[in-house]
């Protein structure tokens, strides 16, 4: 190899993943730590000290496809999914994780393996909210590290009064004191905990955007990338994803999708 080649090989592993972090891909870990929300009843929650829901079972079935012998769930929040990735304190993120061009410059993402679609919870008794129109005035709930906000209040131009929260759980906890008027999220986060408290909170099913959920992984592990996508074709065609979206969000009375979604794409 010229002095040229080696020197410009050298410089590529100065990148963002560097060559050695490149080669380590998840897909050939024994031991796979899985990122998930503990506060999200449906999606993530810690029960009697263990991680339940249809991420966490989600995420237990794509680390087993790819061959892990030991699998182990940390919990992270939507403000520090990207740092516990890069910092290899997580190996794969599933925690209602939207795929946005801002976040796939600092991690890629396999799947989506849900579709949902942002839509509106509110207490019980409301019948004035009917859609995203009427949110204006309203008081809205913003949980820390979310996009869910900016989509109301940036990409539709709507202007509610904005009630700063840490966590969708938070949110809920407010909605249901009668500090917020309403929560808006992706309706598979809304439909655990609609589920939950059934007889308090509604969501109104009127939706208004798409939220490809994700499996975040270190940026530039494209053959772990590959193998989710395969893990997650299985998962669809062998019945267990419609198994799963039943067992955890069958009170919800949310229609689900059950086909394969359309993913976006390793690179």
């Amino acid at each position: 190899m010229n002095s040229g080649l080696v020197w410009a090989v050298a410089l590529s592993c100065l990148g963002l993943t560097g060559c050695a972090a490149a080669t380590a891909s998840v897909s050939s870990k024994d031991t796979i730590v899985v990122g998930v929300k503990d506060d999200q009843p449906g999606l993530g929650l810690m029960e009697r000290g263990s991680h339940r829901g249809f991420e966490v079972d989600v995420g237990t079935y794509i680390a087993e496809h790819m061959g892990a012998k030991h699998i182990t769930f940390r919990t992270v929040r939507s403000d520090n999914r990207e740092r516990l990735l890069n910092a290899h304190t997580v190996d794969l993120v599933l925690a209602s994780y939207s795929i946005t061009p801002d976040r796939a410059k600092l991690v890629t993402f396999g799947g989506p393996y849900y579709v949902a679609h942002q839509d509106i919870m509110v207490r019980r008794p409301e019948n004035r909210i009917r859609g995203v129109r009427d949110l204006a005035g309203r008081r809205m709930c913003q949980a820390s590290g979310s996009v869910s906000t900016e989509r109301v209040v940036i990409g539709l131009g709507i202007r509610p009064t904005l009630v700063p929260a840490s966590s969708y759980s938070e949110c809920v906890g407010r909605l249901l004191a009668g500090k917020v008027d309403v929560v808006s999220t992706g309706d598979l986060v809304l439909a655990g905990f609609a589920a939950r408290y059934r007889d308090r909170v509604k969501i109104i099913n009127a939706p208004f955007t798409d939220e490809r959920y994700g499996v975040g992984l270190r940026r530039g592990d494209i053959d772990g990338c590959e193998g989710v996508n395969r893990a997650l074709t299985t998962m669809y065609q062998d019945g267990t994803a419609a198994r799963l979206l039943s067992k955890w969000f069958g009170a919800s009375e949310l229609k689900m999708t059950t086909s394969v979604p359309e993913f976006e794409g390793c690179s």
